[in-house]
């Protein structure tokens, strides 16, 4: 990870929820959560998990791929 690279994932980690996003990411493994149990595990609306989830992933941070209606973080 270059410097530019890191310094994005950290400015993206500094925001509260975005932390723990990752945090219950890490927790739910490789096989991911969908965008609506990522709202309840945080405790946040899903329009926010949204604004969040789209930080993490510009930071390189997060990758998404949809299975049905679900889009799988």
């Amino acid at each position: 990870m270059d410097e530019p690279q890191a310094l994005a994932a950290f400015a993206a980690l500094a925001q509260e929820h975005r932390l723990r996003l990752v945090r219950a990411l890490v927790t739910a493994g490789p096989g991911g959560l969908a965008s609506g149990a990522l709202a309840e595990a945080v405790g946040v609306s899903a329009a926010t998990v949204s604004h969040h989830l789209k930080e993490l992933s510009h930071a390189g941070l997060v990758a998404s791929r949809r299975e049905g209606r679900s889009i799988i973080y």
